[in-house]
């Protein structure tokens, strides 16, 4: 009689990576939209609340399209990219590359697909590539007297945030290519919920302007 092994690897939960500045951004730009067009919708003569009504029909989901929304899933198995109008969903074995050039973007299928969660900062990493040189300092030091080897004692040469993120979803997507689990097809779904409410504002708007 023979006793069958679980061969299945640990699941865990999801890695999320999402800009934490563009969420602080389109909340505060939330609060401006509802403060203006509230007060307009409120007290606005004529038909101020109705043009009110439908620019924030039309402003706030593309607000919360580019700014609260986009964001990186990724687990043992695949790669779930929530941009501003789209969700990508790449199985790991399908996926080719994931780089960080002048964006952050994962190549799959034949089929290139940005990452707007993960914003790439030249800024960032030119200041990152400066503290890794030796030549970043006097004799070799970083400015305020830490050597190389002081930073590197404490954890691994500092990247931009960016790379650091490409560098994690590349490392999953190596581990995770021959994996059963992470087999197939790329699938792409449209943010209707998005896009509807948006149409709709801008028709709303039109509309208005015609009859006005």
């Amino acid at each position: 009689m023979s006793s069958q092994q679980p061969t299945d690897e640990p699941v865990y939960d999801d890695r999320v990576y999402r800009s934490p500045m563009a969420v602080v951004t389109g909340v505060l730009l939330l609060a401006l939209v509802a403060w203006l067009c509230g007060d307009a919708i409120v007290r606005g003569p004529g038909n101020s609340p109705w043009f009110a009504a439908a620019t924030a029909l039309l402003v706030v989901p593309l607000i919360v399209a580019f700014t609260i929304r986009p964001a990186v899933f990724a687990n043992a198995d695949r790669m779930r990219v929530r941009n501003p109008f789209r969700v990508i969903e790449l199985p790991w074995g399908a996926v080719d590359a994931v780089r960080a050039g002048y964006s952050a973007e994962v190549l799959a299928e034949g089929s290139k697909y940005q990452l707007w969660s993960v914003p790439v900062s030249l800024r960032e990493r030119k200041k990152a590539n400066r503290q890794q040189s030796p030549r970043g300092g006097i004799n070799g030091k970083a400015p305020g007297g830490a050597g190389r080897a002081d930073a590197g004692a404490a954890g691994e040469p500092q990247r931009a945030q960016a790379d650091q993120v490409v560098g994690e979803l590349r490392e999953l997507a190596e581990r995770g290519a021959t994996r059963a689990g992470a087999q197939g097809s790329v699938r792409v779904q449209w943010s209707y919920e998005i896009i509807a409410p948006t149409v709709l504002g801008a028709v709303l708007l039109i509309v208005l302007f015609a009859v006005r």
